[in-house]
């Protein structure tokens, strides 16, 4: 990457979070970090290229009460987060990087799916999830330095945090592959069927 290319990366992330666009500033993060994908995985994403239909919070909160998509909406909402959408102009990174994109689009849905909260506690569970799912070899990376981090960040959390990454790392071992999922097919479905079909419910067995 040259030093015009990389300044040009560097002014569109800025101007993504400047915007309050998070998803966008969110895959340009990403995609400028170039985390990379094992040939098996990125087969798997192929499909999903440029596969991004943008969520709406207003819509999803009225579907049944115990839906998927109800119960996203009732957790984005508790928790004052906006869905990390990503603009029709970004399609071009979208289809190039089809793993920064599902990342990037899932986080969230990962941790209404998983039951973990956005403390450290919570976010070192996702985190363990895609580590046990093998997503890049970065994930691990990450996540063996939110163990060293996050204790010391959060030590009122301590326990939970090693609880949750045990749990992550054990719900991510018998689950399907995620991140290849269209979950933004399954809003009105049942929670707990999804979670069920996914191998995310309690007697799951784990992969070997």
């Amino acid at each position: 990457m040259t030093n015009f290319m990389m300044l040009s990366k560097l002014k569109a992330i800025f101007a993504a979070k400047n915007s309050g666009n998070l998803g966008d500033f969110a895959i340009l993060k990403s995609d400028f970090l170039g985390a990379k994908v094992a040939p098996e995985v990125a087969e798997k994403l192929r499909s999903l290229a440029g596969y991004h239909p943008p969520i709406d919070l207003a819509k999803l909160i009225q579907y049944p009460q115990g839906s998927f998509g109800r119960e996203y909406a009732e957790n984005m909402n508790a928790n004052h987060v906006q869905p990390l959408n990503v603009s029709p102009e970004l399609d071009e990174v979208a289809k190039r990087n089809v793993f920064a994109l599902r990342y990037v689009v899932t986080h969230d849905i990962f941790h209404v799916l998983l039951g973990f909260d956005t403390t450290y506690a919570g976010e070192i569970g996702v985190l363990a999830f895609a580590a046990a799912q093998n997503y890049s070899k970065s994930l691990k990376i990450s996540l063996w330095l939110a163990s060293l981090l996050y204790p010391i960040l959060a030590p009122q959390q301590f326990s939970e945090i090693f609880v949750n990454l045990q749990k992550g790392y054990q719900l991510g071992k018998k689950a399907e592959f995620l991140l290849s999922y269209r979950f933004e097919e399954h809003w009105e479905e049942p929670i707990i069927e999804l979670r069920k079909h996914l191998g995310l419910s309690p007697n799951s067995p784990i992969s070997s």
